[in-house]
């Protein structure tokens, strides 16, 4: 069976969405991120990294959002959750690329400040321009990255309970994902999908 150590709010919710839309057979961790258990000395042995998500398989520890959706669609090729044209699935994980190496970064200054400066002032300063950047990447998600009626045209894919993920954070950014009429569409008709309703209960958003 696998282990998905995830925690509330985070991006291990993507993870859960493609765990629960291919049908796996797998439990949840939910880590104590507050208590600091991501630092404890038991699940460092587990993730060095000291992040979520983390999925404990029987070949052992795959970390990283990107890698374990990939693991998760290629073990499950029957449900279709990764394109199997070379093209295609370049496509999607340039969609997928952009929501974790920019999208997300831009969220953590507003959560994470400490990851990049120890001056308390400093750290606050960070938070100023979220709404803004935030408000930037999903202009050009709302324009142009957004095919219809999913992420990549015709197929719903493992870019879309990412993209879900990430653009329920927008309200805590302070943007109305309501200027993003294509984006808010989106996210409501990935909301209403069954896998998607029980990741975000087992997983608590």
């Amino acid at each position: 069976m696998l282990t998905l150590y995830s925690g509330a709010k985070t991006c291990s919710l993507a993870c859960a969405i493609a765990l629960e839309e291919v049908g796996a057979d797998y439990n949840v961790v939910k880590m104590d991120l507050p208590g600091g258990e991501l630092r404890s000395a038991a699940y460092l042995a587990k993730n060095p990294k000291g992040r979520v998500p983390a999925l404990a398989t029987d070949k052992g520890i795959i970390t990283e959002v990107l890698a374990i959706m990939a693991y998760v669609a290629q073990t499950h090729p029957k449900v279709q959750l990764a394109p199997t044209d070379p093209f295609d699935f370049a496509r999607m994980q340039s969609f997928n690329s952009y929501l974790s190496s920019t999208v997300h970064v831009n969220h953590a200054h507003n959560r994470r400040g400490a990851r990049w400066s120890d001056d308390p002032a400093v750290v606050e300063a960070m938070k100023i321009k979220v709404p803004q950047n935030m408000s930037d990447c999903y202009a050009l998600i709302e324009n142009g990255m957004l095919q219809a009626p999913w992420v990549l045209g015709q197929n719903y894919s493992l870019a879309d309970g990412y993209l879900f993920t990430i653009s329920g954070w927008l309200a805590g950014d302070h943007v109305d994902i309501a200027k993003f009429p294509r984006v808010h569409d989106h996210f409501k008709r990935v909301g209403e999908r069954p896998a998607v309703k029980s990741a975000v209960e087992k997983h608590g958003g």
